[in-house]
């Protein structure tokens, strides 16, 4: 009997006729569908600068007048980072103050931007609504007046 074939092996189809199935995968989330950009507005007011920042226009020119040839922007930023944070809050005051004086010039400026961007916004819909009743007032003209014919024809009739 050492010849003779089990009896799961005598069901299993011979491996080399079968076609073997591949693993399912698992199914992959498709990515999120990109939203189609704005195109931006180059009259948009720029943000401010954080006090960081402007901590940064001044720490550049000095460090360029110490380093000439340093030409590395890394090196600079570094530096300035760990400048920033040594620094007291007493002596980050006139920073955050300048910061703070951008900050409110931006509000009005971009205050005054939205109120520009949406009156344009209002005229253009007001244009489009003007368009859509001259149209439809001149197709209901036009139904008035094959109305008005219909029934001069029933009065000649009577």
């Amino acid at each position: 009997m050492k010849g003779a074939k089990s009896k799961s092996e005598s069901k299993r189809p011979d491996s080399r006729l079968s076609v073997k199935k591949k693993a399912a995968a698992p199914a992959k989330k498709a990515p999120p569908a990109k939203k189609a950009k704005e195109a931006k507005d180059p009259n948009k007011p720029k943000r401010p600068a954080s006090a960081f920042f402007v901590f940064m226009e001044d720490f550049r020119k000095q460090y360029k007048e110490k380093h000439p040839n340093n030409k590395s922007v890394s090196v600079v930023g570094k530096a300035g980072g760990d400048k920033w944070k040594s620094l007291s809050t007493a002596e980050k005051a006139p920073y955050v103050a300048k910061a703070e004086k951008r900050k409110s010039e931006y509000d009005v400026t971009i205050k005054a931007y939205n109120k520009k961007l949406s009156e344009a916004k209002d005229a253009e819909e007001d244009e489009e609504e003007e368009s859509d009743k001259s149209k439809s007032e001149v197709h209901d003209d036009e139904e008035d007046e094959d109305d008005d014919s219909g029934e001069d024809d029933e009065d000649d009739d009577e």
